[in-house]
C-alpha cells in the first residue's frame, strides 16, 4: 500500500511541505547567477552516476559458472547489484564475510589475503573442474594447499579488472560527493532526497570497497591447480552440461533467496559435484563456530547507519503531508529491522547451542523465525517506497536548493 501511495504520489501536484527543513528559513532564496547555480538535471545525473558507478565497482562477484555467455554473466552480475540497491547492508555483510575467511586462510595457510579472497570466491578449482573451497578439501588433499602456495599473487592479479587505480579513482568520487554533502549541510543548503539516499549509498559502499580491496573484480576464469588430478572425482561431461542447462533456474530460484543472501546459508552445497561457487557464497571458516558471527554484527551495523542518514531527512521538505509521513515511516523501518533480524538470528544461534530439551528450544525459535520472514518482505518494501520518494520528491524543491556550495569560504584570505 506504502508502495502504491508512492507511486500515485509521483503523478500528482502539492503544495510543499516541511517541518524544521534543512536549509536555514532566514536566508533568501535566491539563484541568480547561473555559475552559481545547479540544475535538476545535474542533481539526478549526479546522484544516479554516483550510484551506478560506485555500486558497480564495489560489487565483487564470485567466479562464474564455466562455459557462460555474456547475456548470463551480466544478468549474474545486475542481479548481484540489484541486492546491492535494495539492501546494501546485505552486501556488506557478504564482504565481510569473505573478509573474514580471507584473513583466516591466509593467516592459516601463510599466504597472502589476494590468496585468501580467490579461495573463498572459488578461484582455486581442481584439473576435474570443481571448486576448492572448503576446509575439508584441503585436509584431504594436502597437494592442494602447495600447489596454492605455489601460485604467484601477480598471476591472480592478473585476472582482475580492476586494480587500485581504477578502486582509488571511484573512491575518491564517492568522497567528494560525501565532501559536497556535508558542505551544503554547514552552509544551511538543503539537500534533496535523492541526495540523502545517494549519501547512505555511498557510507555503505566505501565500507565494502575497503573490505574486498584485495579481492580480484570481475574473474571470469579460475585458476587450474595442476597435480591435482583423480579419476575418482572425475566430473563426466554429461554432469557439465546439465549444470550449463540448470544454471538459470538455480540461479532465479535457488542461489538468490532471500535467506541465503542475507544469511550466507549454503550448508547443501557440494563443491565435488559442482563446477562454481554460488554467487553469494563463502567458505564458512572455523571461526563460525563461535557466537556471536562476525559478518551478522557488520549487517546488523551497516543497516542501522544506512536506515539512519535517511532520517536525517525527516525535516525536510516534501511535496505533500503523504509523502512526508511514508518517508518519516520507512525511514525507521529501514534502520530498525537490521537489528530486529540479526536479534532474532541470534537468538536461535545462542538457544540451539544451549542445553534444554527441544520444545524449550522451539518455544523460542520459532517467534524468532516469524520475525525473522516478515521483516524481510516489509524492509524490502520500505526501501522500495524510499527509492520511489527519494525521484517522486524532485518534482518540487525549494528555491535554496538549486543554490551550489559556496567554496569560498573554505580558501584562507590573507
Amino acid at each position: 500500500m506504502l508502495l502504491l501511495l508512492a507511486l500515485a504520489n509521483l503523478f500528482t501536484r502539492s503544495s510543499p511541505v516541511s517541518g524544521n527543513s534543512l536549509e536555514s528559513r532566514g536566508e533568501a532564496a535566491s539563484c541568480d547567477n547561473i555559475n552559481n547555480c545547479r540544475t535538476l538535471f545535474g542533481i539526478i545525473s549526479g546522484c544516479l552516476a554516483t550510484i551506478f558507478a560506485c555500486t558497480w565497482v564495489s560489487v565483487h562477484p564470485n567466479v562464474p559458472p564455466p562455459g557462460l555467455g555474456t547475456l548470463a554473466l551480466s544478468w549474474r552480475r545486475f542481479c548481484m547489484m540489484l541486492v546491492a540497491v535494495i539492501a546494501p547492508e546485505v552486501m556488506a555483510g557478504f564482504a565481510a564475510r569473505q573478509f573474514f575467511d580471507a584473513c583466516w586462510f591466509s593467516k592459516e595457510y601463510a599466504v597472502s589475503l589476494t590468496h585468501g579472497f580467490f579461495f573463498t570466491m572459488g578461484g582455486f578449482v581442481s584439473q576435474n573442474g570443481h571448486p576448492i573451497v572448503k576446509e575439508e578439501q584441503l585436509c584431504l588433499r594436502p597437494e592442494y594447499i602447495k600447489a596454492i602456495q605455489r601460485i604467484r599473487v601477480e598471476d591472480i592479479e592478473d585476472k582482475s579488472k580492476g586494480d587500485s587505480l581504477s578502486k582509488g579513482v571511484i573512491l575518491l568520487q564517492g568522497l567528494w560527493f560525501m565532501i559536497q554533502c556535508l558542505a551544503r549541510i554547514q552552509q544551511h543548503l538543503p539537500l534533496t532526497e535523492l541526495e540523502v539516499a545517494t549519501l547512505a549509498f555511498q557510507f555503505v559502499n566505501i565500507f565494502i570497497w575497503l573490505l574486498w580491496w584485495h579481492k580480484p573484480l570481475d574473474v571470469q576464469q579460475p585458476v587450474l591447480l595442476t597435480g591435482t588430478h583423480t579419476k575418482d572425482n572425475e566430473l563426466p561431461h554429461s554432469s557439465l552440461r546439465t549444470n550449463r542447462q540448470t544454471w538459470w533456474r538455480e540461479m532465479i530460484w535457488e542461489d538468490f533467496t532471500p535467506t541465503r543472501i542475507i544469511t550466507g546459508d549454503y550448508s547443501d552445497f557440494d563443491p565435488e559435484s559442482s563446477t562454481s561457487v554460488p554467487p553469494f557464497w563463502s567458505m564458512d571458516g572455523p571461526y563460525h563456530e563461535y557466537f556471536p558471527r562476525n559478518f551478522i554484527i557488520v549487517e546488523c551495523a551497516m543497516g542501522t547507519i544506512f536506515g539512519a542518514i535517511h532520517c536525517a531527512a525527516w525535516n525536510a521538505t516534501f511535496p505533500s503531508v503523504h509523502e512526508m509521513l511514508m518517508w518519516r515511516s520507512c525511514s525507521p523501518v529501514v534502520a530498525a529491522l537490521p537489528f530486529l533480524m540479526t536479534l532474532s538470528d541470534m537468538t536461535q544461534v545462542l538457544v540451539e547451542m544451549t542445553q534444554v530439551q527441544q520444545w524449550a528450544k522451539l518455544t523460542v525459535q520459532v517467534p524468532c523465525r516469524i520475525v525473522f520472514t516478515i521483516s524481510i518482505p516489509a524492509y524490502i518494501v520500505a526501501r522500495l517506497v524510499l527509492i520511489v520518494l527519494s525521484l517522486a520528491t524532485l518534482r518540487t524543491l525549494p528555491l535554496n536548493t538549486f543554490m551550489d556550495v559556496n567554496w569560498s569560504r573554505y580558501i584562507p584570505h590573507f
